[in-house]
């Protein structure tokens, strides 16, 4: 499960021309669903996500999580996280992992922010989606949560 994350002033997702989520200040995260990921990927990013410190205290300096900082989050399904462009022009994203499976882990990892008490809203998956945002900083990090062995 890969995670391109970026703190925004704000960010929203549209789609056919309604607003489907919407966030002010805190981080928008673009989240890839590979092949072999699950629960536990999604439980460890969102760990992961909402304690990273990269919202400025009073002298400037990265001390804060999005929790710290009262920000919220806004999910947006981005399955070519996992594109291959080793060979050819052409993406590949035969890592990506199935909607089928792809889409419960991306409402899990949802839930998983929620139950550590941020607020999250979403992007729809599998949905042409617009996304809007103002990155702030810009502050843009990717994490990769590691796959747990088969």
């Amino acid at each position: 499960m890969r995670a391109l994350i970026q703190r925004v002033s704000e960010a929203s997702v549209t789609v056919q021309g309604s607003v489907v989520g919407a966030i002010g200040p805190g981080l928008l995260v673009l989240l890839g669903v590979g092949q072999g990921d699950g629960p536990a990927e999604a439980q460890f990013l969102a760990a992961k996500t909402a304690g990273l410190r990269i919202f400025s205290d009073a002298a400037g300096k990265f001390n804060h999580s999005v929790q710290e900082s009262g920000g919220s989050v806004l999910v947006v399904s981005q399955f070519t996280l996992y594109a291959d462009t080793r060979k050819g022009r052409r993406p590949s994203f035969v890592r990506a992992a199935a909607p089928e499976v792809a889409q419960p882990l991306v409402e899990a990892y949802a839930e998983a922010l929620r139950a550590l008490g941020l607020t999250v809203a979403m992007g729809r998956f599998g949905a042409m989606m617009q996304v809007a945002l103002v990155n702030d900083g810009p502050v843009t990090i990717m994490l990769e949560a590691p796959v747990a062995p088969s």
